[in-house]
């Protein structure tokens, strides 16, 4: 079980992470549970779902895109970026994306392929909760939010350059 890290503090994850499903009883085991969604269930079965679980959110794989999802952002929670391996940073624009250009206020969790050396990174671009990968210890890793003390560029979290701030 992978540990959280959600606003930089330890977590509990009150989440099931829905890898895929089909059919009319594919939520029935988790009738009432918070629950993360692939996007493509999200697309065909979003009625279904919310009816038997007490919360959804979406969870995106790296290739995928916000567009059909963009409108209507605020219907989630949560909002889950997978990093299939460490060194695809795709999600790391999503989540800018999310946080900047679309404004979404609530929790982007990265999810995959997560390690210490991304968290500083991954905040700065507007993550706010880290489900770590299996073999990293959290204690180890929050530590990771203070390896930068600046930035030079403009980030989700101080959206000032350097040279404005001096």
């Amino acid at each position: 079980m992978a540990s959280l890290i959600t606003n930089r503090n330890p977590a509990l994850n009150e989440w099931a992470l829905l890898q895929s499903a089909s059919g009319p009883d594919a939520f029935s085991a988790l009738r009432g549970r918070k629950v993360l969604l692939p996007l493509e269930l999200i697309l065909s079965d979003e009625d279904e779902a919310r009816a038997q679980l007490g919360a959804i959110g979406v969870w995106l794989d790296s290739h995928q895109d916000l567009a059909s999802i963009e409108n209507r952002i605020a219907d989630f929670q949560l909002i889950a970026l997978n990093f299939p391996v460490f060194s695809d940073g795709r999600p790391f624009s999503l989540a800018r994306r999310l946080r900047l250009d679309l404004g979404f206020t609530g929790e982007i969790r990265a999810i995959g392929d997560v390690l210490r050396d991304q968290l500083c990174f991954l905040e700065r671009c507007g993550f706010n909760s880290f489900a770590l990968r299996s073999d990293q210890d959290v204690d180890e890793c929050l530590s990771a939010f203070d390896d930068f003390s600046s930035t030079y560029t403009a980030t989700a979290l101080n959206q000032e350059p350097i040279f404005r701030r001096r």
